[in-house]
């Protein structure tokens, strides 16, 4: 965003997609896995011709890629113990949820619920705080990063995140700085994606 330094919106994720494409550089599996980064999320250009991951998914529709499911690392680095410092778009979901904001989310709409269970399973093997949510169309907030684009073209897909602007006081301002990154939740987070990648992508023996 303009102004912003872009620590945990998204830089965060950008190291996290990093460390795990280290982490798979030597390992063979039996799936293609594929480590992307996507320009032109925000708006204006958000579900545009310029947005870098409908493009991207567009081309492997077009190209009959089987995608058996993406997920789009989106803020990933604000973890908090403190009591109530978790908030919701809509309240209800204070009762479904918890209040504090210590926990990764794995949101999804409902065609991607199965694949949403599979990331769950190794995020809580490494036991870090995890929440999923298999979202209805109307809950427009589900909708708000790069793994809309592969919905759009019929793809399972999810968004691993801290829930940003439902937690994290600097998203989107010019305080959303380096300092402010829990570092040591993130590679909890980043270990567990690893856990639930080699799940789904079958490691060859």
């Amino acid at each position: 965003m303009p102004g912003s330094p872009g620590a945990n919106d998204n830089g965060s994720a950008v190291v996290a997609n990093l460390a795990l494409a280290r982490a798979f550089a030597h390992v063979v599996t039996e799936r293609t896995v594929r480590f992307v980064f996507f320009v032109n999320e925000e708006m204006p250009y958000y579900m545009t011709d310029a947005m870098g991951s409908l493009r991207y998914a567009q081309q492997c529709r077009a190209n009959g890629d089987n995608v058996v499911g993406m997920l789009s690392l989106e803020t990933m680095g604000c973890y908090l113990d403190e009591p109530s410092t978790q908030r919701y778009p809509i309240a209800w979901l204070r009762h479904l949820y918890p209040t504090t904001g210590n926990f990764v989310a794995v949101v999804g709409n409902v065609r991607s619920r199965r694949f949403a269970h599979r990331i769950i399973g190794g995020l809580r093997r490494v036991q870090f705080p995890s929440e999923g949510m298999a979202a209805p169309r109307w809950l427009k907030d589900i909708f708000r990063s790069d793994h809309a684009a592969f919905w759009h073209c019929g793809y399972p897909a999810l968004m691993i995140t801290d829930t940003a602007n439902f937690r994290y006081p600097f998203y989107h301002t010019a305080e959303d700085t380096v300092e402010k990154i829990n570092f040591v939740a993130l590679a909890r987070v980043v270990t567990g994606l690893r856990e639930s990648l080699l799940e789904v992508a079958g490691e060859a023996s």
